[in-house]
This record gives C-alpha cells, sequence and structure tokens, in this order.
C-alpha cells in the first residue's frame, strides 16, 4: 500500500509564500496577474493534497468560476471606460457646434439689448394661463405679460423692452417670474434665460458651456436651441 500524507506545514508555507509575493507586486489589480496567482495557488494546492482525500471538484470549479467572473468585470469596467471617454469627445464636439448660437438654459435673467429681451419657460402641463412678471435690478416690478393659454412643454416670449406704461426702459440686466395655471390650479414652471454660447470646457465631470454671463452650464441643461 501507497502512504501518502499532506504535509501541512510544507502547504502553509507555501501559501504564506505566494500571499507575500502577491503583497510586495503592485499588480494586484490587473487580471492578468490574478489569474497567475490563482493558477499558482490551485497549482500547489494540487501538488500537496493528500491522494486519498483529494480536492472537491466542485470546489475548484466553483473558484475558477469566480475567478472568471472578476475578470469579466475588469474587462467591462475597461470597455465602459473606453466607451465614456468616446462619449465625452462626442459630446465636446456636438458642444463646440454651439458656440455662436443662442439657447434656453435653466435661470430666471433676461438681458435688455437693442430694445428686446427673450426669454422662456417649461410648463409640466398645459395651462389656460401663464403670466411673465420682470423686475429691474432694485426688484420694481417693470412688465406684465399675459402669455394667454399655453401647451405642455417649452414656451418662449419676447420682450420690447417698455414697461407697463408704454416707456422704453434701458438696457441692462432684468430678472423674471413665470405663474402657470389651469383652471385655477398652480402649474409648475420652471424659468428659462437666454444667451448665446460662447466656449465650451471640458473637464472631469463632462462638458460645460459659457452661456452670456453664466459659467459650468452643462450640456444636459439646454433646453432648446434657437
Amino acid at each position: 500500500m501507497i502512504s501518502a500524507t499532506q504535509d501541512n506545514n510544507s502547504a502553509a508555507a507555501l501559501f504564506a509564500t505566494l500571499n507575500a509575493n502577491s503583497g510586495s507586486a503592485k499588480a494586484a489589480s490587473n487580471a492578468v496577474d490574478t489569474q497567475d496567482r490563482f493558477l499558482k495557488l490551485l497549482v500547489t494546492q494540487m501538488q500537496n493534497q493528500d491522494p486519498l482525500n483529494p480536492m472537491d471538484n466542485a470546489q475548484v470549479t466553483s473558484q475558477m468560476a469566480q475567478l472568471s467572473t472578476v475578470t469579466g468585470i475588469d474587462k467591462l469596467n475597461a470597455t465602459l471606460q473606453a466607451l465614456s471617454d468616446s462619449m465625452l469627445g462626442n459630446q465636446s464636439l456636438q458642444a463646440a457646434s454651439m458656440i455662436g448660437h443662442g439657447v434656453l438654459v435653466p435661470g430666471s435673467g433676461v438681458d435688455l439689448v437693442n430694445g428686446q429681451g427673450y426669454g422662456g419657460a417649461e410648463l409640466v402641463q398645459s395651462a389656460d394661463k401663464v403670466d411673465v412678471a420682470i423686475y429691474d435690478q432694485s426688484g420694481a416690478l417693470v412688465r406684465n405679460m399675459q402669455l394667454g393659454a399655453q401647451p405642455e412643454g417649452l414656451v418662449n416670449w419676447l420682450w420690447d423692452g417698455r414697461d407697463n406704461s408704454g416707456n422704453s426702459m434701458a438696457a441692462g440686466s432684468y430678472s423674471f417670474v413665470v405663474e402657470a395655471s389651469q383652471s385655477g390650479n398652480a402649474v409648475a414652471a420652471t424659468t428659462l434665460q437666454f444667451g448665446v454660447v460662447s466656449s465650451v470646457t471640458q473637464g472631469k465631470g463632462g462638458v460645460a458651456l459659457t452661456v452670456g454671463q453664466m459659467d459650468g452650464i452643462a450640456l444636459s441643461q439646454v433646453r432648446q436651441i434657437l
């Protein structure tokens, strides 16, 4: 009869050596190195196992499946990162084509230039009454405009630069408020500010625009290109 026993001390020493080597290596996050270490460990286990009490095949299969899963996740992360970089480049090209164009973005300011001011609003549902109130920098009411009934979505408006008495107002910056209602019930409305895109910046957070006097406007915040 052949007598074979597993040398536990020897196996423990080999495990310790492998772990020490893996700790000193700086490529622990590398999928290839992870596979190499796993295979070395598996071979060491098989070489030092008791032939009369061999390793369970199901355990070996489970360990290999776990390694394959981790490797697959690493590859998936790399693929997603490459896709993200590609999308960021496409966003930059798309945003660059907007330079010089007017856009509507969330905001409550309106610039009066050459006797005209532009603005907008985004309604969550249709409204039978939409009013715009324009204020000067001191907070005094300058003009009320009734836009009447408007459908759900974007609403654009034009201010002729006159106050409620018909007097021409000085060029400059003003603010506005939009109030909307349907059958007497308030309808949520997001105020939209008009501005011209002057530059595009690509940072860690994605593509950002400079719109008029506003910096750091995300591309996703653009509601309309005029």
